[in-house]
């Protein structure tokens, strides 16, 4: 078994992928024997021919190459499934992560550790509108979570092999490592870092839309908040309507109250009533496409072609 494993997720990164290596292999070097495996939707550009250079090169380098393009934490997913190290590092070929940190994490998980995450101190690159939706939803998912999923952190991170097991355990077909590492337990620390802006090109994931998506989907698979949040809504209108009809009544009967009847009052009504009950089926629908996604056990992904990182290098 390898000291340890790194996992990167890559989407059309051919201009990262040796910057990338150039800056990690020192410092795997010094820990001791290593394996890189790259986890490839397939990409429009060249990414693939520059991995399968550089395998060339260090065949401690491998390849998993993906039917279609399933997404980052399935690809992520992935590589945990397929890597063969004492412990395991989760992290981007943007270099918005720093290689180096690595050995720190190593270090760190030596005192006694079985997960060691970094934690961001900063946020360079990012807009204030991105940096409020992460601090916002993690805010919200710690509050009404079943488990406790540490802010400003991301899939960067080192597992060892107890938790990597344990993890190939769970059978949800959702990747969300955040919250699945939080899930598992077992003891836990951080190191503070700085994080960089991207080294080349731009993110192939809508920065808003993917942080909503990753959002919503520790918020629902960690949580039973919003069914819990719709029915007490649901009580708290229908009682302040039954409040409101009895003032209205006895206003109306008693005090000879002269109330404005017609259709502002009965459209508004309608449109608030009718916009709580859209958001509440939309909740209801989330659950239950999880769910139903859950019963179909269908592969998080499906692998294509894999080349190994063993000393020979060979097609597998």
């Amino acid at each position: 078994m390898k000291s340890i494993s790194v996992v990167v997720p890559v989407y059309k990164e051919e201009a990262n992928i040796r910057p990338f290596l150039a800056r990690l292999e020192p410092v795997l070097e010094k820990i001791g024997s290593y394996e890189i495996l790259f986890c490839l939707d397939p990409s429009p550009d060249n990414t693939e021919a520059v991995i399968e250079a550089e395998i060339k090169r260090n065949p401690n380098i491998g390849l998993l190459v993906f039917s279609r393009r399933f997404g980052q934490p399935s690809a992520v997913m992935a590589g945990i499934h397929q890597c063969s190290g004492a412990s395991c590092v989760v992290i981007d070929v943007d270099l918005q992560d720093p290689p180096e940190l690595i050995a720190n994490l190593y270090q760190k998980m030596q005192e006694g550790f079985d997960v060691v995450y970094a934690k961001r101190t900063s946020r360079r690159g990012e807009t204030l509108l991105k940096r409020f939706i992460s601090y916002f939803g993690y805010k919200l998912i710690n509050a009404v979570s079943d488990v406790q999923i540490p802010r400003n952190t991301g899939d960067f991170r080192i597992m060892g092999r107890l938790v990597i097991d344990e993890i190939k355990q769970l059978k949800e077909g959702h990747g969300f490592l955040r919250g699945l590492v939080a899930f598992v337990g077992f003891e836990q620390a951080f190191i503070e870092y700085e994080r960089d802006e991207r080294a080349h090109g731009k993110g192939n994931y809508n920065r808003y839309w993917g942080s909503l998506k990753i959002g919503f989907n520790g918020l629902i698979g960690f949580s039973n908040f919003l069914l819990s949040f719709v029915t007490l809504l649901g009580i708290a209108i229908a009682t302040s309507g039954f409040l409101a009809a009895i003032y209205i009544a006895v206003k109306k009967l008693f005090f000879e109250f002269p109330y404005p009847m017609g259709a502002p009052t009965t459209q508004i009504l309608i449109l608030i009533i009718g916009g709580i009950q859209l958001i509440s089926v939309g909740i209801l629908g989330e659950y239950i496409g999880r769910i139903y996604d859950e019963v179909k056990m269908r592969p998080m992904y499906i692998i294509k072609r894999k080349i190994t990182s063993e000393e020979t290098g060979h097609e597998k």
